[in-house]
């Protein structure tokens, strides 16, 4: 069985997509219809920069969708490879989620696209600038990092943000709790605590201001059918209900990403072989997850060649 995976935040470069636009009208018809869709030319500082506008969450969140479903819609016209046939199971790292709805057809592009940049908006503008921060623990599980995360709070927000895989655990809250956390990672038997640079403190309750700005936008633009089920982030379980799905994507903005147990039981549901696509950051972490699956990140033109003969 396989999984068509989505990744997340921090894929992001600039260059993304040019060799796959010049290689294919398949590619450059999904980025011209972002562009029309958002009103902005995001294609172009997906390709040109500067970075620091594509590193904005506004930016970043449908610039790393629409280069992953540039990526499948080349491998459906060119490679003649249908995610409804060939995936059993979708998944996607936070925005990425929204990436495998698109990709199993319960959003179109064009709603994607919006919801995905006001989903950025919304996260930016839910807590000023400096009150909150994440850092990434590295040789931590979840229980270590959780009992870090409970003795670093001292009554501020400080809780498990993702669970990437057993030995990338993230945290977020307030930037005092996180720094105190940091500051005290070797207590916890943890190898090393690293600040973030990222622009809010995501996936943790002081996000709930986004949460009821996605609750409302997701009404008035509810996910349809779903071709192939999704396992979500905050339950890391299959959901095939659209009511579900759009639920759960309300609950995701202040919930943890349970990726680590996400993609164990899409293992133990007989996933053998995980495909990333548009980018290379889930396949290592699915790695040191599950280390009997079959992992491929599928990026380019050539990757796309390649993978297509299987077939």
């Amino acid at each position: 069985m396989r999984a068509f995976v989505f990744p997340g935040q921090g894929s992001q470069k600039v260059g993304m997509g040019v060799e796959l636009a010049q290689a294919s009208a398949a590619a450059r018809e999904v980025f011209q219809e972002v562009d029309d869709a958002l009103g902005q030319k995001l294609s172009a500082i997906m390709a040109e920069g500067p970075e620091a506008a594509l590193t904005l969450t506004e930016n970043a969140q449908p610039a790393i969708m629409a280069h992953a479903i540039a990526v499948l819609r080349v491998l459906e016209k060119e490679g003649g490879i249908s995610l409804a046939d060939k995936a059993d199971f979708v998944a996607g790292h936070s925005l990425g989620e929204y990436t495998a709805l698109c990709s199993a057809g319960a959003f179109s592009l064009a709603d994607t696209a919006r919801l995905l940049k006001l989903r950025g908006q919304a996260m930016q503008a839910a807590v000023p600038v400096g009150v909150g921060a994440m850092c990434a623990l590295l040789g931590a599980d979840l229980a270590k990092a959780q009992a870090l995360a409970d003795a670093a709070a001292e009554g501020e927000v400080c809780t498990v943000a993702n669970d990437n895989d057993p030995g990338q655990v993230v945290l977020s809250g307030h930037k005092a709790a996180i720094e105190r956390a940091v500051a005290i990672v070797k207590d916890f038997e943890i190898k090393r605590g690293v600040i973030l640079p990222v622009s809010a403190p995501f996936h943790c309750p002081l996000m709930q201001p986004a949460a009821d700005v996605m609750a409302g936008a997701l009404t008035r633009t509810p996910p349809g059918s779903l071709t192939v089920p999704l396992y979500a982030n905050v339950t890391a379980a299959m959901v095939s209900d659209p009511a579900e799905a759009r639920r759960l994507l309300v609950e995701q903005v202040c919930g943890r990403v349970r990726w680590r147990e996400s993609v164990i039981a899409m293992k133990a549901a007989g996933v053998d072989q995980f495909v990333e696509l548009g980018g290379k950051v889930l396949g290592p972490m699915i790695g040191r997850c599950v280390s009997d699956a079959a992992v491929t990140s599928v990026v380019s033109m050539a990757d796309i060649e390649a993978w297509a003969k299987e077939f």
